[in-house]
């Protein structure tokens, strides 16, 4: 079969021949007709990601999930950990979503990745409620927007965007924003900005894609003062302006946070079950319905090497076409 394989740790991927997926008792086979590449993609082919830093490289397939017809022409979304951008996969049964007629190979492909991104962290993580004020940092991205239009679909009172894209953030109030705050505002006046919102409408939930300094900002605006504090749940699901913050002791004991990441690894086997049961699904009608958009790029997988290392629009992304 027809493949994107990685030969060598670091390569680009090639479009290449590749046996067949070996047939396993925990696996069903799928015809691929789309996979998406994200940030965890790349990690993963490059050898950069926590989950294979450890391994010895061998040739295989980029890609963690697709989407697809089972043998008996049932349209799928599904999960595999030996690669997914090839004409054939070997899907796991245990992560195998229904996808709905009505939506088409591309939405559902991109779609998945974000919601786990997103809805995750806002509703196993923070605990969600409808009318619950929600900070999203660094809300331009592709989960960013997503999980703008999944806090209003989970009820949100407020939400309320950040981003350094000034157009971006604006077409974030078409999605469901109410409010935005930008980061190339000046230390203290983004600090002053967060702290009235704080004031005006208590922030339950921070949901963070970027993490560094803006939340050491964030978390400085929302220090108290030695009285009761409103309770706030932050949720790192992200780090692209950095992988550590400085905190101050004194933000933790003098305000009523609560600090937790979101992501692989940090999920019950409950809470992964029902992502695949009943979130995604969920997220896939939403999506034939309307009410949640993705914005993608495709390309064609013989274009594999040439895509792989072009700029992606902001807030875009990329499905391959098999």
């Amino acid at each position: 079969m027809k493949a994107a394989v990685v030969f060598e740790k670091g390569d680009i991927p090639q479009y290449a021949d590749f046996p067949d997926p070996e047939i396993t008792e925990k696996g069903i086979p799928v015809m691929v007709k789309a996979a998406s590449i994200k940030n965890l993609d790349r990690a993963i082919a490059g050898g950069n990601h926590y989950s294979v830093s450890t391994e010895t490289h061998q040739p295989g397939i980029i890609g963690t999930d697709g989407v697809g017809y089972l043998e008996n022409g049932q349209k799928v979304y599904f999960f595999s950990k030996k690669g997914t951008v090839a004409e054939k996969a070997m899907a796991d049964r245990n992560f195998i979503v229904p996808v709905p007629e009505t939506l088409d190979f591309v939405t559902a492909s991109a779609l998945p990745n974000a919601v786990m991104g997103s809805a995750m962290g806002l509703k196993f993580k923070a605990g969600m409620k409808p009318g619950d004020t929600v900070l999203i940092n660094g809300a331009t991205g592709v989960t960013g927007k997503i999980a703008v239009q999944i806090a209003k679909l989970y009820g949100a009172g407020k939400i309320i965007v950040t981003g350094r894209n000034e157009e971006s953030l604006q077409s974030l109030f078409s999605l469901g924003a109410d409010e935005k705050v930008s980061l190339k505002l000046q230390d203290e006046d983004f600090k002053k900005r967060i702290q009235a919102i704080h004031s005006e409408t208590p922030i339950d939930i921070v949901l963070d894609y970027i993490w560094g300094h803006s939340v050491e900002m964030i978390l400085a605006a929302m220090k108290g003062n030695g009285t009761f504090s409103h309770k706030t749940k932050l949720v790192s699901v992200g780090g692209m302006s950095g992988d550590t913050i400085q905190l101050s002791s004194q933000i933790l004991r003098g305000t009523d946070i609560q600090i937790s990441g979101s992501g692989l690894g940090s999920w019950t086997p409950e809470e992964s079950k029902l992502l695949f049961s009943e979130i995604i699904p969920e997220m896939f009608q939403a999506a034939a319905d309307g009410t949640i958009k993705i914005d993608t790029e495709t390309a064609d997988i013989k274009d594999i090497a040439t895509i792989w290392n072009k700029e992606i629009p902001g807030g875009k992304r990329l499905v391959i076409i098999i």
